[in-house]
């Protein structure tokens, strides 16, 4: 049998219900919802989940020798794959290479499973928030944003110097600073993956 995601680790229980709650978001798009442009620049919604289902359908080693050809640059070589891959598949294949790894054990590198479960509500909220469809659980985003330590924050180039995160639909607080933000937890998300600038309230 293959191997699947632990049903006993909460944050893997999220990843799959997260998987689950896309994949039934994606089935009722129209095809001009699958071309609309996503909030990852230069990728519309078929590219962001051939993205997200690229961890299914290419092996440790294509992804390595793809890297390497993108002479060590990862993003670049993810742009090239998702291309290449919504060429060749159509929007029914790239929903049911998510529908059928729904409890896929992928875990990025380092990341373990918070980072699998953050690639799938990050790149879930490319999608849902540029169509304006329902948000994911706040709580689930809690997970995400717990999880978000310097390296994370580095990585999309969050500053929060100054400033004070403070959810006000859960429980998360980010960032020791005296300028305090309050926002639910998706929109906290959003800014510090740098998906929305971030502009702390004053006065």
């Amino acid at each position: 049998m293959p191997r699947q995601l632990d049903p006993s680790d909460p944050l893997a229980r999220e990843t799959a219900a997260e998987r689950e709650r896309l994949a039934n978001l994606y089935a009722g798009l129209s095809p001009e919802q699958w071309a609309a442009p996503s909030l990852c620049a230069g990728w519309r919604v078929r590219e962001v989940l051939a993205h997200v289902t690229m961890p299914y359908r290419h092996s440790t080693w294509r992804v390595l020798r793809g890297i390497a050809a993108a002479r060590g640059d990862f993003n670049r070589f993810a742009d090239r794959v998702a291309r290449q891959d919504t060429a060749r598949l159509s929007d029914d294949e790239l929903l049911a290479a998510l529908r059928d790894n729904v409890r896929h054990p992928w875990l990025p590198p380092g990341g373990g499973q918070a980072g699998a479960l953050s690639h799938d509500v990050i790149h879930g909220l490319d999608v849902t928030e540029a169509l304006g469809l329902d948000r994911v659980p706040a709580d689930r985003v809690r997970h995400v944003l717990e999880s978000a330590g310097p390296k994370a924050l580095a990585y999309f180039g969050t500053d929060l110097t100054g400033l004070r995160l403070v959810a006000t639909d859960t429980e998360i607080v980010l960032g020791p600073g005296p300028e305090v933000v309050e926002l639910p937890a998706v929109d906290l998300l959003l800014r510090v993956t740098g998906r929305v600038p971030v502009a702390p309230r004053t006065g």
